[in-house]
């Protein structure tokens, strides 16, 4: 999948390995704070996550590719994917403090949702995330996902019980949801610091 700022392409351990961890050595790691795993202390245990996640039949990762950079900066993965329902669940986030609060980023979920919504046809378009983690909280209504519920103790990460909150995208929400971001990633919106004119919501 590629756009003006972003290029999405299934993550290869030899092809993004070396580049995904010289970008998440550039923070503190905490981008892995909700997850079950990392940060990683070598390339080659990075290199070993990659290959134990890959070629899982109903998990797809991702690599995103910031083409300024010409580099991997970031994750997302395609999960819980249900044909038969229509129903795919975009996961795994972990964009390095290269990707995060960019364009790039931005794009990167328009590409992800536009694959899923009108080449795939799929109908749900799911976003799960630790009730704890704000950030990703934000996000998600920030590229226009509905807030569904809390389910309690929905599972155990890192010796603690996780609250998991939904949210979710439906295909009668994606013709205007598509409007707003074609709108707000069109170069006109952007001075020449790539700074917003005008926000996501505001084409909303």
């Amino acid at each position: 999948m590629e756009g003006r700022l972003a290029i999405v392409e299934p993550l290869d351990a030899d092809r993004h390995g070396a580049e995904l961890f010289a970008a998440n050595a550039q923070g503190d790691g905490s981008n892995f704070t909700y997850y079950p795993y990392g940060p990683f202390a070598t390339l080659d245990e990075y290199r070993a996550w990659i290959a134990s996640v890959s070629g899982e039949p109903n998990r797809l990762f991702h690599a995103i590719i910031d083409k300024a950079l010409g580099k991997a900066v970031g994750v997302a993965c395609y999960a819980n994917i249900t044909p038969a329902m229509g129903v795919i669940e975009v996961a795994g986030l972990n964009f390095s403090p290269l990707l995060q609060r960019k364009p790039a980023a931005t794009e990167a979920h328009y590409l992800l949702m536009r694959r899923a919504f009108d080449e795939l046809g799929y109908r749900r378009y799911e976003w799960k995330c630790d009730s704890w983690n704000l950030p990703s909280r934000a996000a998600a209504l920030r590229l226009g996902f509905t807030y569904e519920g809390l389910f309690r103790q929905a599972i155990v990460v890192r010796g603690r019980n996780r609250d998991t909150m939904y949210f979710a995208i439906v295909d009668r929400d994606w013709p205007r949801l598509r409007t707003a971001f074609e709108r707000w990633l069109d170069p006109g919106n952007f001075d020449a610091e790539s700074r917003q004119k005008a926000s996501l919501a505001s084409f909303r």
